[in-house]
């Protein structure tokens, strides 16, 4: 029978870590507090490690968000034209390494569809072949920015869909949100081969005479130590704030603004914030 059972012997083993963390206590939770303390409590009797015991929150936490807090914002959509030919709109899916594009008609208000970069494999390797960009275009799903991120995803795994657009309650497109967006809630960030990884340890570095590579998470009194700038504290603790604020809107890579005497390039972003900037200073040969 233990050759049957083996685990039989050790009454605690065989139950799941949830088992484990409500056996440790006493009673019920009443509300999310209390969950959030029990878990705690948990990672802190080694239960759970950190990892699982941050994806619980993060599932508690999906539980309670709506579209609108995860959501691509309109600005940062990368966009294709539905009169775009395939010279003019593959450099923008190269550049952007998406697998995943709406497709617009006039303005990203008039979405068209979603084309997915596999659907043009078919086209690649049969010479001649002519193309139409709405023969291949998938049905793009349209949500409200007031629905619930669970129900959300419950419906992306059980339609098979991994985007949606995403509308106020005019009708105008505000995002898109997919199910990566969600995934992260729960996982963390999610990064591949095409993410750049921060690693300079410095957060402002030479690159030449009038350009330097600083990170947007430099804070302001430091920023202007530095460059003996006058950029002012209380619009932001951050020169990315600063930057942000500027543009009235989540900037693209490579996108440049100027800020009094320095020029402002986005050099690393990503769909919620800015990363790092390249500052060139006034006076240089660029």
């Amino acid at each position: 029978m233990s050759e049957d059972n083996p685990h039989s012997t050790s009454g605690s083993s065989n139950k799941g870590w949830l088992d484990k963390i409500v056996q440790s206590f006493n009673g019920e939770p009443k509300n999310k507090e209390d969950i959030v303390e029990i878990i705690t409590d948990a990672e802190q009797r080694e239960v759970i490690d950190p990892q699982t015991r941050e994806m619980i929150e993060g599932v508690m936490g999906v539980n309670e968000m709506r579209v609108r807090d995860i959501m691509i914002p309109r600005a940062q959509m990368i966009t294709i034209n539905i009169d775009e030919s395939v010279e003019e709109f593959l450099p923008v899916m190269l550049d952007s390494a998406h697998s995943r594009f709406p497709v617009i008609n006039e303005d990203k208000d008039h979405i068209e569809g979603i084309l997915l970069a596999k659907d043009l494999l078919a086209y690649a390797f049969i010479p001649g072949k002519e193309f139409h960009l709405k023969d291949v275009l998938r049905n793009a799903v349209i949500v409200p920015e007031s629905k619930r991120v669970d129900v959300l995803l419950k419906e992306f795994r059980q339609q098979r869909y991994h985007m949606a657009i995403v509308v106020d309650e005019y009708g105008g497109v505000s995002g898109l949100v997919t199910i990566e967006d969600i995934l992260e809630i729960i996982v963390g960030e999610i990064e591949d081969e095409h993410d750049i990884e921060e690693t300079d340890a410095d957060d402002i570095r030479p690159l030449n005479t009038y350009t330097y590579s600083v990170k947007a998470l430099t804070p302001i009194e430091d920023f202007n130590t530095f460059f003996e700038s006058s950029y002012d504290e209380e619009q932001a603790d951050t020169i990315g704030g600063i930057v942000l604020k500027a543009f009235g809107h989540m900037p693209n890579t490579d996108d440049e603004i100027k800020i009094g005497d320095l020029v402002f390039k986005v050099t690393n972003s990503d769909k919620r914030r800015i990363l790092q900037l390249k500052v060139t200073l006034p006076n240089s040969d660029d």
